[in-house]
């Protein structure tokens, strides 16, 4: 990538616009209809899940929703991606919990505000880039850590338990599930025990209609028919399908003051999930998500959503995902989903009432499994140093022991200090002799003799999570070459997020049919790699010692694509 189209790509990131006025220029029926179908599909995705987030996060049913149609409305229409879902997601259940045991909805809803004024600064001080600075030890640490409370937290309800008392911290919730062995509900457990089995299953057969629709319909209607004693939503809530009204708590400087670290978890939090979830989306897209102005709509949709009587909200990857596969490719998608949203609740919002408890369980189950990225500690656990492992497991005890607060602070805390002695370790001092001639490095490129269909790409400097997305433009073109070449002298040392990107490369190049050569890859990367399986999947022969057996290697790969070719076109 030359330095104008490097310049283009980073005006184009900085760009402070919303998605909607790009995409709209080119907008055609077609894809109307396609936004639409897959707003509806979205929004009954979005209605079951809307109302077990808001419960599992301390609050009446109906304030899921409101937060899908505030939030999702405004999102989509300010935000900097195409096809973006916003709502209430399962990794603000446990802190709005405990927001609103601690604070009231008062305390919640100036939380919520500030944490969306803090959002928009965000995005306007350009700070999306910098997300990327926070390791992936300690989002996978503390998302598995939310998924472990939100499953303890379930427990009670999906065994029909009653408590004695109303515990908050995760702990005390487990100590309290051992007191209440003796009130569990047989008829609870059986419900929620089908309700399970239908959110596993059912995808396997039908995946077209939303397990968790299918789920709360057949739970009902046990309970229903059978006159079973389980509490359902309408046993210990009172359903309103008022539309969302705007409602400003009193505000006080010490009121404010006090909030302040909830407010900077809220917007933490919704930038870290809302930013990935665009990373995810642009991945099955195609696309370029403005991570600035994602997160200045972020703020703007949890302002107005706390306006209108909402939880903190941001950007949902599952149903940002279920757009996209509905065929969803613009922000009108998002908006008719929130608009559709606003219907079922003023029609239909009284059948929530029969929905069962245990059967609410059930689904927060399923999205804790699918949060809890188990394969992202193993994968971690392979191939990362301990240091590593250690920040990744400290990080998750402490967002299920006290908070979220204190697992990112000390998380990132123990992350720069094991970097800063990681770059340490591996940074030597030379001896230099400043000349004019960069020839005088006698295995400068330019001295070699490359074979024509073949490129070679030189990395300097460590690979480690907040510099892998540095070699992305390795991938911009792949076109008419047979070899790619990475040389590899220069890099000292490489984490999981670096070997991560490596593979991302040679599966691109592999789709493209093109061989990828390794050179001169240091000690500590090497080792890193074949913990990772890597080596085995790019294959040991293409992981050469020296440049010039890496051109030598790709001299060969290129006379068998030659000959591969010519017999392809006989």
């Amino acid at each position: 990538m030359d330095s104008s189209e490097s310049a283009s790509v980073k005006k184009t990131e900085e760009k402070l616009k919303p998605k909607l006025f790009s995409v709209m220029k080119g907008y055609s029926k077609a894809q109307f209809i396609k936004d639409v179908i897959s707003g509806i599909i979205v929004a009954i995705i979005a209605l079951p899940l809307s109302i077990a987030l808001a419960l599992a996060s301390g609050v009446n049913p109906e304030q899921g929703l409101y937060t899908a149609i505030t939030a999702g409305f405004v999102v989509s229409l300010l935000g900097g991606s195409r096809v973006q879902i916003a709502g209430p997601t399962a990794a603000f259940a446990t802190i709005v919990a405990g927001i609103v045991a601690s604070e009231g909805m008062d305390g919640l809803v100036i939380s919520t505000i500030m944490a969306g004024i803090f959002l928009i600064i965000m995005g306007f001080c350009r700070f999306g880039s910098l997300i990327k600075y926070i390791p992936g030890t300690i989002t996978t640490g503390f998302t598995f850590g939310i998924a472990v409370t939100i499953v303890v937290g379930q427990i009670k309800d999906f065994c029909g338990m009653t408590f004695s008392g109303s515990p908050i911290e995760t702990t005390e919730k487990i100590a309290e599930i051992f007191k209440s062995l003796n009130t569990f509900n047989p008829m609870a457990f059986l419900i929620g025990i089908i309700s399970l089995a239908i959110l596993i299953f059912w995808p396997k057969k039908l995946s077209k209609i939303p397990p968790s629709l299918i789920a709360v319909i057949v739970g009902a209607a046990i309970v229903k028919l059978s006159g079973m004693e389980v509490n359902t939503i309408g046993d210990l809530y009172t359903i309103s399908s008022a539309p969302p009204s705007f409602t400003l708590p009193e505000v006080t400087f010490e009121r404010v003051r006090s909030l302040v670290p909830n407010a900077f978890t809220i917007a933490i939090l919704a930038a870290v999930e809302s930013l990935l979830s665009c990373v995810v989306a642009d991945g099955m897209i195609g696309s370029k998500h403005r991570s600035n102005m994602e997160l200045a709509a972020q703020g703007a949709g949890n302002v107005v959503s706390a306006l209108f009587g909402g939880i903190p909200a941001t950007g949902a990857i599952a149903r940002t995902a279920a757009n996209i596969k509905n065929g969803g490719r613009t922000p009108i998608a998002g908006m008719v989903h929130a608009v559709v949203l606003l219907v079922i609740l003023v029609l239909l919002m009284p059948y929530a009432a029969m929905i069962p408890m245990p059967t609410i369980a059930a689904i927060l189950f399923v999205v804790a499994y699918n949060m809890c990225g188990w394969r992202e500690i193993v994968n971690c656990v392979k191939i990362s140093p301990k240091s590593d492992i250690a920040v990744l497991f400290i990080t998750l005890i402490l967002t299920v022991v006290f908070d979220l607060v204190v697992a990112i602070g000390v998380g990132i805390v123990l992350a720069a200090l094991l970097f800063m002695k990681r770059m340490a370790d591996v940074t030597e001092g030379h001896d230099w002799v400043y000349v004019d001639d960069e020839d005088t490095d006698p295995d400068h490129i330019s001295l070699k003799k490359v074979p024509d269909n073949t490129r070679v790409y030189e990395i300097n400097g460590p690979m480690f999570f907040a510099a892998s997305d540095k070699f992305s433009y390795i991938l911009d073109d792949t076109s008419k070459i047979d070899v790619l070449i990475i040389r590899m002298r220069n890099v000292p040392a490489i984490d999981s997020s670096g070997v991560a990107m490596l593979d991302k490369i040679t599966k691109r190049c592999k789709k493209h049919n093109i061989e990828v050569v390794f050179s001169h890859v240091n000690e500590q990367p090497m080792h890193a790699m074949e913990k990772a399986g890597f080596t085995e999947r790019v294959g040991r022969e293409n992981f050469c010692d020296h440049i010039d057996s890496a051109l030598l290697r790709a001299e060969k790969l290129e006379k068998t694509a030659a000959n591969n070719n010519a017999s392809r076109r006989k």
